[in-house]
């Protein structure tokens, strides 16, 4: 098979390795598409050191069934599915929970080296990660139920209602899906910062209101008809939690979802004479990316706006080139093998 290899920082190309075998208990996929997301850029910068030489990473995908331990899967070959990534121990109180994202041994497909994960033609995935799509299912929309699962986590997270005035820092692929995700739970009054024309004219479209970051603490309140009570942080530095907590209504709640920054400069007064809630969100449950990939299929066609490239293997190593050098302002590319 070919695939995707990282080498190290500003290196990566496309490389003949075997095909994998699947083993007890796991699932040959054949991928369809899989989507760049800003920790595989921040990966293959050396940024976040979350990357190694020689890893094959990717995580956002769609894939077909093509073997494998099926029996008692409900799964067959030629399905269309997806793969939650998070790997839990299955022996703790977390995973017994379906909260296998706090699994203090958790592994993630795409981000632990010694998984060969989804940027190639094959994928061995363990059965139970393997979430069956809907039947004629746009097959694109499988690779974005992943992040979109991030941004419904988060609003979760943050207790998102239809009474809310919310506010979304960052409009990237993140901030994107935190804002479908405060509509799906029922939020109409939704504002979004975002600096950058493209992002921001994506956000608009999604039915969210746009203001320039530098406007957000004295104009969220007046777009929203009142100060923001959720406020979704998918950025995650000091500036936007500073800018959460002048911004937000007494008593918010504020959802840390990005990762900009490892460590923050928090203004704890803000937070402690206002009682405002500074919360913590990390991917998803089980049953939060499962009920995601039924939800995608019978989403409207916003959903769809949420891809703006694509490219096969030999225009692979470009977009991580030209993404980590800001000369591509693509939101969303999906790779996708060429058949």
């Amino acid at each position: 098979m070919r695939a995707l290899v990282f080498h190290g920082p500003g290196s990566i190309a496309v490389h003949d390795r075997p095909d994998p075998e699947p083993g007890p208990g796991e699932v040959l996929l054949r991928i369809t598409a899989t989507g760049i997301c800003g920790s595989d850029v921040h990966g293959y910068t050396g940024e976040n050191g979350r990357r190694h030489p020689d890893q094959v990473m990717g995580h956002e995908t769609v894939a077909v069934v093509a073997g494998g331990a099926l029996a008692g899967t409900g799964l067959a070959v030629g399905d269309v599915v997806t793969v939650n990534p998070v790997l839990g121990c299955l022996a703790c109180p977390a995973c017994d929970a379906g909260e296998e994202q706090t699994c203090p041994d958790r592994r993630v497909i795409g981000v632990d080296p010694a998984i060969s994960s989804a940027f190639a033609d094959l994928m061995v995935v363990r059965a139970r990660n393997v979430v069956p799509l809907a039947a004629g299912i746009a097959e694109e929309r499988g690779a974005l139920v992943e992040p979109l699962a991030v941004g419904y986590h988060a609003a979760r997270r943050g207790g998102c209602g239809p009474r809310d005035a919310v506010l979304v820092l960052g409009g990237g692929p993140i901030g994107q899906a935190c804002v479908l995700a405060a509509h799906r739970l029922g939020a109409e009054r939704v504002v979004v910062s975002e600096p950058h024309p493209k992002r921001a004219a994506l956000v608009a479209s999604l039915g969210a209101e746009v203001l320039d970051p530098a406007e957000v603490v004295a104009g969220s309140a007046a777009a929203l008809g009142a100060a923001p009570t959720l406020v979704l942080d998918a950025v995650g530095s000091s500036a936007t939690v500073r800018d959460a907590c002048a911004a937000s209504a007494r008593g918010a709640r504020i959802v840390l979802v990005g990762m900009n920054e490892q460590e923050l400069t928090v203004p704890a007064y803000a937070i402690s004479t206002a009682e405002r809630q500074l919360i913590g969100a990390f991917c998803y449950s089980r049953e939060e990316f499962a009920s995601t990939a039924r939800w995608v299929a019978e989403a409207d066609d916003r959903v769809d706006r949420l891809i703006d490239g694509r490219v096969p293997w030999d225009g692979a190593a470009a977009a991580f080139a030209d993404l980590a050098s800001g000369a591509s302002d693509a939101s969303k590319i999906l790779i996708r093998p060429a058949r």
